[in-house]
């Protein structure tokens, strides 16, 4: 097995002939199955616009606690530092993060609540929510490549994701504190909730994924690709066909300093069933019938997100 997970090239499904949409599909599948990862390159979200998140996540998170804290109202806006652990951890992880999500529109099918924006730094909604939307695109087009090899009509997806409960989580890791108990790492060992998720390149290393042969794999890349991972509603959905992959932040080896992230994590709407697709029965279903809605809460209350 091959220690570089796969790149694709992202304009060869957009604007490509169809020889090179139809192996654009199947690289990403099999990158799905064989890493649960892959790299993104040629895409769309500006760069422009990748910096000046980072600069804003950056003069966010250098705010003071108690300003940060004003805005902690939920599964939206600010989650301070040390709330969220993996699930079956007993150490919380060592970040804070601020989330957002669809604002509510009047054609979606269940009531969002409303975003909580900070006063600053200026500039951040405008900012924040342009790479929603461009995250959101890269992941709905993402998941209408895989439906080939789903045995699914083109567009699937579309009606299930439009008003999903997606979600981008910008993360900051801090320096690890001399005061740390021992075991605790800035993300422990865990496997991601939703479909799919489209992650930006991070400012800072420590991002390791599990190889399918046990061995602890390090991925990063640059301002050109996008980290594409597949979750655990998108295994329940095809029968672990596209299994779901554990993956870690480990603590920093060489200089301790912050780390950003910015994962878009790509959710179907609550009320979308996680059957098993007729493609994947194979033998039978491996997982009992479930929504959307039900799992993620169930799992929320798993991270310490939900009571």
């Amino acid at each position: 097995m091959s220690d570089r997970v796969p790149e694709l090239n992202l304009r060869d499904y957009l604007a490509g002939p169809p020889a090179a949409r139809q192996a654009f599909s199947e690289g990403l599948f099999a990158g799905l199955q064989d890493f649960g990862f892959v790299v993104l390159k040629d895409h769309t979200v500006s760069p422009d616009l990748l910096d000046r998140a980072y600069r804003m996540a950056e003069a966010l998170f250098a705010r003071p606690e108690a300003e940060k804290l004003r805005y902690a109202q939920g599964l939206r806006g600010y989650t301070p530092f040390g709330v969220e652990h993996a699930k079956d951890s007993r150490h919380p992880d060592l970040k804070e993060f601020w989330q957002i999500g669809h604002e509510p529109t009047p054609d979606a099918e269940e009531p969002f609540p409303p975003n909580v924006w900070p006063e600053e730094p200026a500039g951040f909604k405008p900012t924040f929510q342009a790479l929603f939307q461009a995250l959101d695109e890269t992941g709905r087009t993402a998941l209408d490549a895989l439906t080939p090899g789903l045995g699914l009509p083109q567009g699937w997806f579309e009606d299930k994701v439009r008003h999903g409960t997606s979600i981008l989580r910008v993360l900051h890791y801090p320096p690890v504190a001399p005061e740390t108990e021992p075991g605790a790492v800035r993300s422990a060992a865990h496997e991601d909730i939703n479909f799919l998720t489209i992650m930006v390149p991070a400012r800072g290393a420590g991002l390791e994924i599990l190889r399918r042969d046990g061995r602890w794999l390090p991925i990063e890349t640059d301002i050109g690709g996008l980290i594409v991972n597949s979750g655990d509603m998108l295994a329940r959905l095809t029968n672990e066909v596209i299994p779901s992959t554990t993956h870690r932040v480990v603590n920093p080896s060489g200089p301790n300093v912050s780390r950003y992230s910015m994962p878009f994590f790509l959710h179907p709407a609550s009320s979308v069933r996680l059957d098993c697709l007729p493609s994947c029965e194979g033998a039978g279903a491996k997982f009992s019938p479930i929504t959307a809605g039900e799992f993620l809460h169930e799992r929320l209350k798993e991270i310490g997100l939900a009571s």
